[in-house]
């Protein structure tokens, strides 16, 4: 059974947020302090934080501006992973992800599928890693970034969770590219 392990040390990692919306400010972003507040209640690092409008190459831009730095383990964002024509964010993704993580966005439906019946299915959210950086993209409703948070990242960035986590794997995510000494 899956759990976490006392004989393990826990490693926080370091987390950028990323909200993306046409409206939302730092005064009235209740996704990104939620996600925020349970990043580092958890004891992991809040590494950045921005607000980007839902245009893919801005988006994409931001990405790969935290994708570079070395100070950023983990990206999680909020917003813009719908079906309608501003909901870009899984096209952002994909310029930058090199390997998907499909079970995660199969995961969060499956989770979601339980609260929000078959609305789940107008949800792209989706995760990947780029050069050593996990990216998970979330819906932009405080709902779905607790649920994200609390039924999955809570566990799979917790380096205690066994039988396996992300955090364990971190130092491997680079492997085939040369001359790495990142983590």
């Amino acid at each position: 059974m899956s759990q976490i392990s006392g004989e393990r040390e826990f490693i926080p990692v370091r987390i950028a947020v990323l909200t993306v919306s046409d409206t939302r400010t730092l005064e009235n972003d209740r996704s990104g302090d939620t996600l925020v507040q349970r990043l580092t209640d958890a004891g992991h690092i809040l590494a950045d934080r921005a607000i980007i409008t839902d245009d893919a190459d801005l988006i994409a831009a931001q990405l790969r501006t935290w994708i570079a730095d070395r100070e950023v383990d983990v990206v999680i964002s909020t917003g813009g992973t719908g079906v309608t024509g501003r909901d870009v964010t899984p096209e952002a993704l994909q310029q930058v992800i090199e390997k998907d993580i499909p079970g995660f966005g199969e995961l969060f439906r499956w989770l979601s599928y339980q609260k929000i019946g078959t609305s789940t299915i107008q949800s792209r959210a989706m995760a990947g890693v780029a050069d050593g950086t996990y990216i998970f993209a979330l819906p932009g409703s405080t709902g779905a970034c607790k649920d994200g948070w609390d039924d999955i990242l809570s566990t799979q960035l917790d380096s205690r969770f066994r039988p396996c986590n992300f955090v364990e794997l971190l130092p491997r995510l680079r492997e085939h590219l040369p001359h790495d000494d990142h983590h």
